[in-house]
C-alpha cells in the first residue's frame, strides 16, 4: 500500500468522525468561494465609472427628491458640458422577488451621457425618445425574463401610483443595451421620464439624482463644490461626487461587503481549526501504540512525521476540493437569482485555486502539531500506554 492509501486508509478508521469532519470542511469552502463570488460581483458593480461625470444627490437622505428647475442652474456652471438624470421608480414584476432597477430617464440625454452602454437595434433610441410607453432593457434581464423586442411588461407600481388611481404601468420594450456584448454590472430597466412625468400622481416635477459630464476630469472636486455651493442655502441642497464615489459611498450603505465576508470566513474557518485540529488530535492519541509498533518495525521519525501531516492535509484538501465543486455547481443557479442584482456574478477558476490551496495550509496548520508529536515518540513510552 503506497503511503498516501495507508494516511487515507487511517482518516477512514472512525468513519463517522470523519465523514462528519469532511462535511464541515466542505461547507466552509462552499461557503468560501461562494461568499468570494458575490464580493467580487459586488466590487465589479463599482469598476466600470467614468472619471469625467458626477452624481449629484440629496444633501441630506437619497430617499428625497431633487427639483428639475435645477437643471438650467447646474448647466450653467463653466465646465459642465451635459446633464441627465435618474429616478428610483420601485415597482414589481410579477413577483416582489423579481427584483431589478427601474429608472425613469431622458432617452437622448441618458445614452449621450453613458456611451459605454451599447444600444440596439439601430432605431431602438429614436423609438424610446419617440414613443411615450417605450422602455430599454438590459441584455442580461431580458434573457434572464426571457423578454423579446416588442413585449409589454407590466409593472405594478409600489411608491408611484398613477394619477388616474391606479399603480398598474404597462412599458413595451423597443431595445436592448450591453456593455461591451455583455450584461451591465447593475442591471436596468429604463423607460421615458416624460411619461412618468405626465401619468404619476406626484413626483412628475422632480428627479432623483443628476448625473453631469464634465469637459475636465482633472476639475471633478472643483466642479463638484461649486454646484453644491450654488443650492447650499435653498430648501434642495446638494451634495456632488465623483461617480465611482458616489458607488462606494452607496455600498457602503448597503454594507461592507469585503469586511463582511472577511468576518463571516475568519469564524468558519477558526471553527474548521479547531474542529479539525481536535479530530487530528484524538486520531492521534487512538494510535499512539500503532505508531510505536510502526517506528519498532523500522518506520523513520520522519516518515511518521510525513504520515501523520498528509492525514490532515488530505482530509483538508479533499473537503476544499468537493466544497468547490459543489460552489461551482450552485453558482450556476445564483447566478440567475441575483442577475437583478448583479450582472457579472459568476464563480472563476481564481476562487477554485485561493480554495484548494487555502484548504492545504489549513491542514498544514492542523497536522503540524500532532505530527511532531508523533515524530518525537518514544517507543518505549508508547507501548507502556
Amino acid at each position: 500500500m503506497s503511503l498516501v492509501g495507508l494516511m487515507w486508509a487511517n482518516l477512514f478508521r472512525k468513519p463517522t468522525r470523519t465523514v462528519l469532519t469532511l462535511a464541515s470542511v466542505t461547507v466552509a469552502f462552499l461557503l468560501f468561494v461562494l461568499l468570494r463570488s458575490i464580493s467580487a460581483a459586488f466590487d465589479s458593480g463599482l469598476a466600470v465609472t467614468a472619471t469625467e461625470r458626477l452624481v449629484v444627490v440629496p444633501k441630506y437622505s437619497q430617499v428625497d427628491d431633487l427639483p428639475y428647475a435645477q437643471k438650467q442652474q447646474i448647466l450653467s456652471i463653466e465646465g459642465v458640458n451635459g446633464i441627465t438624470h435618474t429616478s428610483w421608480f420601485g415597482g414589481t414584476y410579477q413577483d416582489p422577488k423579481n427584483f431589478f432597477a427601474k429608472f425613469p430617464v431622458d432617452p437622448l440625454s441618458y445614452f449621450d451621457l453613458h456611451p459605454e452602454l451599447d444600444l440596439e437595434p439601430a432605431d431602438a433610441l429614436q423609438r424610446f425618445a419617440r414613443e411615450r410607453t417605450a422602455a430599454v432593457v438590459d441584455k442580461g434581464l431580458m434573457e434572464t425574463y426571457q423578454w423579446h423586442i416588442g413585449d409589454v411588461i407590466p409593472i405594478q407600481g409600489t411608491i408611484y401610483g398613477k394619477a388616474d388611481g391606479t399603480r398598474l404601468w404597462e412599458f413595451q420594450i423597443v431595445g436592448q443595451f450591453s456593455e461591451n456584448g455583455e450584461s451591465s454590472n447593475f442591471p436596468l430597466f429604463l423607460f421615458h421620464y416624460e411619461y412618468f412625468k405626465e401619468a404619476a400622481a406626484f413626483g412628475g416635477d422632480s428627479v432623483g439624482n443628476w448625473v453631469v459630464r464634465l469637459d475636465v476630469p482633472d476639475r471633478a472636486d472643483e466642479i463638484a463644490q461649486k454646484i453644491d455651493a450654488l443650492f447650499e442655502n435653498s430648501s434642495d441642497p446638494t451634495k456632488t461626487a465623483t461617480e465611482d464615489e458616489f458607488n462606494r459611498q452607496f455600498a457602503r450603505q448597503l454594507g461592507d461587503m469585503g469586511f463582511i465576508t472577511t468576518v463571516i470566513m475568519a469564524a468558519v474557518f477558526f471553527t474548521i481549526v479547531l474542529l479539525t485540529g481536535n479530530t487530528m488530535s484524538q486520531a492521534l492519541r487512538e494510535r499512539i501504540p500503532e505508531l510505536a509498533v510502526l517506528k519498532t518495525l523500522g518506520f523513520p521519525d520522519g516518515t511518521v512525521f510525513v504520515m501523520v501531516l498528509g492525514e490532515a492535509i488530505l482530509l483538508c484538501l479533499v473537503g476544499g476540493v468537493i466544497g468547490v465543486g459543489l460552489a461551482f455547481s450552485i453558482s450556476r443557479g445564483l447566478a440567475e437569482a441575483l442577475e437583478g442584482i448583479f450582472g457579472s456574478f459568476a464563480t472563476t477558476p481564481v476562487f477554485a485555486i485561493e480554495a484548494i490551496v487555502l484548504s492545504a495550509v489549513i491542514g498544514l496548520i492542523i497536522g503540524l502539531i500532532p505530527a511532531l508529536n508523533a515524530q518525537r515518540l518514544a517507543i518505549a513510552d508508547a507501548l507502556r500506554r
